[in-house]
């Protein structure tokens, strides 16, 4: 047994003992029929990207859980991995590339290629060694890349499936172009804000009449491009116009009226301007009615030659140009205010422009079919289930998905166009020839797909799809899938309908949605606001488990926390109370076995019973995935429980002459707090395994050790609940000293009025010592004297002791009635619960039990603290 240093220093232990477990081989996820295979694959994080909190949050997570999981005898294997990240990792490199006063159209995309494999090369690796430095327990020799050879082989092969039965086409179709970063964006990647406007409202004259309509639209630019003017068939105010044609406005073209029941007649005028090519909703009546589409805006949102007089000018100075020159016509009838939701890169932030573009799409209904049904059926579990409905809600009205973007760095789009006859031909691999006429002159499509494409296949390509792998065969469906709930669109959805498509299978059986991490005052964090944190500096201010266990304790599925630095600060501390309580004990052994004594103390009884229903309860928490609530509940045992009273109570044992005793005191001792590092070694790996490492113990290591099960043999209830009763005696006396200062040398006669007097009898010897009791008595009745102590009440007893001469009986009489008032409002409103017969018949039956308990307990203390009133008169 070596001995702990006076001072836990996290930079002088985590670095270490995470090479000791990576030598041992813990973290390898094994093939072993004998075991059930748990499994999870990371959300990739961007390869160039640095560690932030909303990772540390995720792969915090992620790591109890798999840490749980390898403890209690799974085969476990998590699954790492990083993202090419096409847009984020290109602007990155061009960046890069502009400081050099060069583009990626000087080098080409050959060359340009290189300088982004050399750039992922150089700061790839950065985030993996993040991540370790948190503590991830990773399978690293599987570490994958969404662009390594078997993801690349994986993405290739579902382009060309999908091609081949008719659920990937082109189209030109309207799709969200970011103008800045010149790239077509899925409807998931576009952020939508309400933002101020206007509304314009417009007159279209008839043709060869003095009779106009007036249209409302929030983007006046776009009606270069209008080809129809549309109204409901059933609205009588225009039923006698359809058919007609308007003029356009500005471009003096002619245009006709459709009638058509997207239109709504209450809102506006009942009349709406068709833009094609620049509305997705009017793009969909185009079809319908077979208009002409006219592009007006270019590829960086300025006006194109259809725009006439307009080319060249940007969006949103050909609105200025065409509002006044309207007005000039008088065709501008009126500006009202007007509140709409615009749409925005989720990249850059750019103002999304809708146009038509001829890109590849994913058709959505039929593979949305299944996807749905797993989630309905429960093949899939959400956590918490609230996010079902805003699942169904998107995958029931899905578009189809936009999978081409306009960039170098990703996986390049396995279509060849022959320039001969025109036919496409999509392969597995490289063609050298058009399939249909066999013309060699070909040319690759230049888009690549969407970064979310591959991330999508991520939990059966990271597995060896689609090579039939043993790794396929055992570790799929993965397990639990931990996510923010703010890609529920971009890549939960499209892995379970690939799954399904594609395995036949569910990618995971439960997905375990956490919120954002917040600033203190729950603003989203920012580069812009600049209060970002960084866990790297956390870490090596505080260690990698004071963070970990922030940011745990402050977790509930689903909802966002804020993050506070001194929470920090304040795990610090309680990392450095378990490290002195172990070097407490540790001091203290003589034994060198971990093994219970045959014969029990009372508080011996208790502490074990306390740590079982914590194992019980724990191991429930976790089930559920309420990780920051039994987090919570190891921290008070160990800060309570063990710490301030068992420590304290065996003391006397630990120092005294009886070896029997002694011994029977270090058994429990090293006993509860070997299974509790247990308990707590999922939370905060590194300190666990540090103490364990030095108590005597069997086995390697901490981390493969068995996770605590609960034990009958180890359950005693009715000896913890009469503990239970001595410690709220000894609480309730050390209180009132407090309030009144009295120090632990006054050692008064303390009088116990109970019915509970053989529960009493048994504590007398830790009532001495703990309430700091001189002589001690145990009565049926109040003591004549009454009126000239101080009295204190718990559910089982009324203590007094007569300390008159240390207090003012008028504050104390003032003191006791503030008390009864308080605790009578709260029987108030419990009973207030218990009256509203709509709380008893909807809450469970367990909470309605609970209020029941609790306002027979307060009946029971406003009895004695009344009897301790007029004890006092």
């Amino acid at each position: 047994m070596k001995e702990l240093p006076k001072i836990y220093d996290p930079k002088a232990v985590e670095s270490k003992i995470y090479d000791m477990w990576v030598k041992g081989g813990y973290f390898k996820g094994r093939i072993d029929p004998e075991k059930e295979p748990f499994t999870i694959v990371i959300p990739p994080p961007n390869v160039t990207g640095q560690l932030h909190l909303g990772h540390a949050f995720d792969e915090t997570l992620q790591d109890v859980l798999i840490r749980v999981k390898r403890m209690q005898g799974y085969s476990a294997l998590w699954v790492p991995g990083t993202d090419h990240a096409g847009i984020a990792t290109q602007i990155k490199v061009e960046e890069n590339l502009r400081n050099q006063g060069a583009s990626r159209y000087d080098l080409g995309r050959e060359k340009f290629l290189e300088k982004v494999w050399e750039w992922k090369n150089q700061y790839g690796d950065r985030i993996v060694q993040q991540l370790k430095m948190l503590g991830s327990s990773c399978d690293w020799d599987r570490l994958r890349f969404t662009m390594d050879e078997g993801c690349s082989k994986a993405v290739r092969e579902v382009f060309v499936s999908l091609y081949e039965k008719g659920l990937i086409y082109k189209g030109n179709r309207i799709i969200n172009w970011c103008p800045d970063c010149r790239t077509a964006l899925s409807d998931a990647e576009v952020e939508h804000e309400e933002k101020a406007s206007s509304f314009w409202h417009i007159k279209y004259f008839v043709k060869d009449s003095d009779e106009y309509v007036v249209v409302a639209t929030t983007r006046p630019e776009t009606m270069l491009g209008d080809t129809a003017v549309a109204v409901h068939p059933e609205d009588k105010r225009y039923k006698h116009l359809v058919g007609k044609t308007v003029i356009l406005p500005l471009m003096n073209r002619e245009i006709p009226v459709i009638a058509d029941e997207y239109v709504d007649m209450e809102f506006g005028t009942g009349c709406v301007k068709m833009t094609p090519c620049h509305d997705p909703n009017d793009f969909e009546v185009a079809q319908r009615h077979n208009l002409e589409q006219i592009l007006v805006l270019d590829e960086d949102a300025r006006i194109n030659k259809n725009g006439g007089k307009y080319e060249g000018l940007d969006r949103y100075e050909a609105r200025k140009r065409v509002v006044s020159d309207l007005e000039a016509l008088g065709q501008l009838v009126k500006v009202e205010p007007h509140s709409h939701s615009v749409g925005a890169c989720y990249r850059c932030g750019t103002t999304v422009e809708p146009l038509t573009s001829p890109q590849w799409f994913v058709k959505m209904e039929p593979l949305a079919k299944e996807a749905l049904e797993v989630v309905k059926d429960g093949r899939i579990s959400f956590v918490p289930d609230r996010f079902v409905k805003n699942y169904n809600n998107w995958m029931e009205n899905a578009h189809d998905w936009c999978i081409s973007r306009q960039l170098w760095w990703g996986h390049q789009i396995p279509a060849w166009y022959c320039q001969d006859c025109g036919h496409v031909t999509v392969s597995r691999q490289d063609p050298d020839c058009c399939e249909k006429c066999k013309s060699r002159n070909i040319k690759r499509d230049e888009d690549v797909l969407d970064t979310w494409f591959s991330s999508a296949l991520w939990p059966f390509s990271t597995l060896g799809w689609p090579d039939k792998t043993p790794d396929l065969d055992y570790f799929y469906p993965t397990s639990v899938l931990v996510t923010g709930y703010d890609i529920i669109f971009f890549w939960v959805a499209r892995m379970i309908f690939s799954g399904m498509e594609h395995m036949k299978e569910v990618p995971f059986k439960t997905v375990l949605f956490h919120g954002l991490i917040r600033d203190d005052k729950g603003r989203k964090m920012s580069k812009s606001l600049g209060n970002g944190v960084d866990p790297i500096e956390v870490i090596e201010k505080f260690g990698a488990d004071a963070l970990r266990f922030n940011i745990v304790t402050g977790n509930s599925p689903g909802n966002d926390m804020r993050y506070y630095n001194e929470r920090c600060e304040a795990m610090r501390n309680f990392a450095n109370k378990i490290w002195n309580a172990s070097r407490f004990v540790m001091m203290n052994l003589t034994i060198d076995k971990n093994e219970l004594p045959e014969r029990l103390e009372l508080e011996d009884k208790w502490i074990l019973s306390k740590l079982n229903g914590l194992v019980r309860e724990v191991n429930d928490n976790l089930e559920k995935f309420e990780l920051g609530i039994a987090a919570n509940k190891i921290y008070d045992f160990i800060w309570d429980s063990y710490c301030d009273w068992y420590i304290e109570l065996t003391k006397p044992r630990l120092n005294g002459e009886d070896e029997t005793a002694r011994i029977g005191a270090q058994k429990v001792l090293l006993y509860v707090l070997t299974e509790t590092l247990k308990l707590l070694h999922p939370f905060m790996p590194f300190i666990t395994e540090e103490i364990w490492q030095a108590l005597p113990h069997d086995g390697e290591a901490l981390m493969v050790e068995r996770y605590p099960e609960y034990s009958e043999k180890i359950s005693f209830p009715e000896d913890e609940a009469k503990f239970e009763i001595i410690m709220n005696a000894v609480k309730a006396v050390r209180a009132r000293r407090a309030e009144m200062n009295v120090p632990p040398s006054k050692k008064p006669h303390l009088t116990i009025v109970t019915d509970r007097r053989e529960v009493f009898e048994a504590g007398r010897v830790y009532l001495s010592k703990l309430a700091f009791a001189g002589e001690l008595s145990i009565m049926d009745t109040v003591p004549a004297e009454a009126e000239n102590m101080v009295g204190v009440v718990t559910n089982d007893a009324k203590l007094y002791m007569p300390m008159a001469e240390l207090v003012d009986l008028q504050k104390e009489r003032e003191r006791i009635e503030k008390e009864i008032k308080a605790s009578q409002e709260n029987l108030e409103r419990t009973e207030a619960k218990l009256n509203n017969q709509g709380f008893v018949s909807k809450a469970p039956e367990a909470v309605v039990k609970a209020e029941k308990e609790r306002a027979e307990k307060l009946r029971s203390l406003i009895d004695n603290l009344k009897e301790s009133l007029r004890a006092l008169k």
